[in-house]
C-alpha cells in the first residue's frame, strides 16, 4: 500500500478510493506505461492493489526519446512492478510515416496490437492506459484506437483531471508528480512532413542539447530544415543569457538544420494543431 503523506480534497480522494477498488476488482491487468505521470500512476496503484497480477508494458520506437525511456524503467523499479519492452513498428506504415492528422490513431494501433496480445498471452484479464479526463477534451484521435481495442482508461472514467493526477501522485510520495509532459518526437512535426528515423534522432539530440543546459522542459519543432525552439516563457531570459547562440546554431547545424530559431510565444503543447 502506499501511504498517504499529505492531505487530499475530499473529492480527490473520494476518487482514489473508487479507481483503488475498480482496479482491485480486474483481478489482472497490463498498464500501457510511457513513464509519464498519467501511466505512472495507474502503474502504481495497478501494482498496490493486484501485485504480480500487474505488469507495465512500455511500446520502444525511435519516436520515444532514450532519456525517457530510461525514466520508465527507474519508475517501474521504484514502483516495484514488473516491466516489459516492447518493439512496435509504426514506422514502417504509411499512415504513420506520412504523419496525417490522425496518425496518432495509427501509432496507437500498432501500441495496443501488442498489449492486448501480451496480456492474452501472459494470462491478464485486462489492459489499461493512462488517458485522463482533461484528454478527452483535447484532439487525440489515439483514444478512439485504444477503444477498439478494448483498453479501459480509469482515469478518465473516474474523472481524474491533470492536477488530480498530479496531487495524488505528490501525496503519495511519488518523486515524478511534477514530471513535465513530454509527448512523442513525432509531435514535434507539422501534419503531412513525413517522419522518419533520421528525423526524429535529429529533433532527440537537439532537445538533449538544450536540456544539459539546464532548461527545464524543451520542444524543438521541425519544419522542413528549420528548427523552432518552444521552452517555458518565464525560462526565455535565461535562455538568452546562459546559451552561446553560436555554438548552439552550429550544433543544430551539425544535425542538419540550416535555420535555427526561438519562438518568443514559449511552449505551448500541441501547439502545431493549430
Amino acid at each position: 500500500m502506499f501511504y498517504q503523506l499529505e492531505i487530499l480534497s475530499y473529492e480527490q480522494n473520494e476518487k482514489l478510493k473508487v479507481i483503488r477498488n475498480f482496479i482491485k476488482n480486474l483481478n489482472s491487468v497490463c498498464v500501457a506505461y510511457s513513464g509519464g505521470v498519467d501511466s505512472t500512476l495507474v502503474a502504481s496503484l495497478a501494482f498496490e492493489q493486484l501485485g504480480r497480477k500487474a505488469i507495465a508494458i512500455t511500446g520502444v520506437s525511435p519516436a520515444l526519446a532514450k532519456k525517457l525511456l530510461d525514466e520508465a524503467k527507474s519508475q517501474a523499479r521504484w514502483i516495484g512492478i514488473q516491466h516489459l519492452e516492447i518493439k512496435t513498428s509504426e514506422l514502417d506504415q504509411s499512415s504513420y510515416t506520412q504523419n496525417p492528422k490522425n496518425r496518432c490513431f495509427a501509432c496507437k494501433k500498432e501500441l495496443h496490437k501488442h498489449t492486448t496480445y501480451l496480456s492474452q498471452n501472459l494470462n491478464y484479464s485486462n489492459v489499461c492506459d493512462g488517458v485522463n479526463f482533461d484528454d478527452l477534451n483535447d484532439y487525440r484521435p489515439g483514444i478512439q484506437a485504444a477503444k477498439e481495442a478494448g483498453v479501459i482508461s480509469p482515469l478518465a472514467k473516474f474523472k481524474f483531471t491533470k492536477k488530480d493526477i498530479r496531487d495524488i501522485s505528490r501525496a503519495l510520495g511519488f518523486p515524478w508528480w511534477d514530471k513535465p509532459a513530454q509527448p512523442c518526437l513525432s509531435s514535434r512535426f507539422p501534419y503531412g512532413y513525413e517522419i522518419t528515423n533520421e528525423r526524429l534522432k535529429m529533433v532527440e539530440k537537439a532537445e538533449e542539447y538544450i536540456k544539459k543546459g539546464g532548461i527545464s522542459e524543451v520542444r524543438v519543432r521541425c519544419h522542413g530544415s528549420t528548427a523552432r525552439i518552444e521552452i517555458p516563457t518565464n525560462e526565455l531570459k535565461i535562455f538568452c543569457e546562459k546559451y552561446d547562440f553560436n555554438k548552439l546554431v552550429n550544433y543544430f547545424s551539425d544535425l542538419g538544420f540550416n535555420c535555427t530559431s526561438l519562438d518568443l510565444e514559449g511552449l505551448i503543447s500541441g501547439k502545431l494543431n493549430r
